[in-house]
């Protein structure tokens, strides 16, 4: 089965200088959006603070450093981040958004941020998952893509190599 997207892992290098990062060097990650995909792009601390600023293709982004030798993968991505990529992708119609986000509805339900309240079911037979925040009545739909477990599995790879560093 071919991918929809490839967002891929982190490439230890800034995307403007091509300079290799160091150990224990901060970094900004970015998702943007390209016309195929998803895209992540790693930038050194000057390089992006030589960006242009307004760039509406960026979905998310973070600020880390890269993990010295002796340390563990981390979590690069913390809660609010994956709240706002979630939010930033409401309205797409774009099947390999739908389940990107679908993923991350599960991640934010595990989390115990988001709750599920109930399944709406569309006139073309579209399951539609009714959520809200914890401590927000506002509602969120997410379309439910009934993806088999290869397509989890492969959704949820994407995820993880988003929000781990692994340089």
């Amino acid at each position: 089965m071919a991918k929809e997207y490839d967002i891929g892992k982190p490439a230890g290098r800034c995307a403007q200088c091509d300079r290799q990062l160091q150990a224990g060097e901060a970094f900004v990650a970015t998702i943007k959006e390209t016309p195929e995909s998803l895209a992540r792009e790693d930038f050194c601390t000057g390089c992006w603070a030589a960006w242009p600023r307004g760039d509406s293709d960026v979905l998310a982004l973070w600020r880390s450093r890269v993990p010295t030798e002796k340390e563990k993968k981390r979590l690069l991505v913390d809660d609010e981040v994956i709240v706002s990529f979630f939010e930033r992708l409401e309205v797409t119609d774009e099947p390999a958004k739908i389940n990107f986000r679908f993923i991350l509805a599960l991640v934010l339900m595990r989390r115990k941020l988001l709750v599920y309240d109930r399944m709406r079911k569309e006139p073309d037979g579209r399951d539609v998952w009714l959520l809200h925040f914890k401590g927000d009545e506002r509602t969120h739909e997410v379309i439910d893509p009934h993806m088999d477990d290869e397509k989890i599995a492969e959704v949820s790879q994407q995820l993880n190599q988003i929000m781990e560093v692994d340089l």
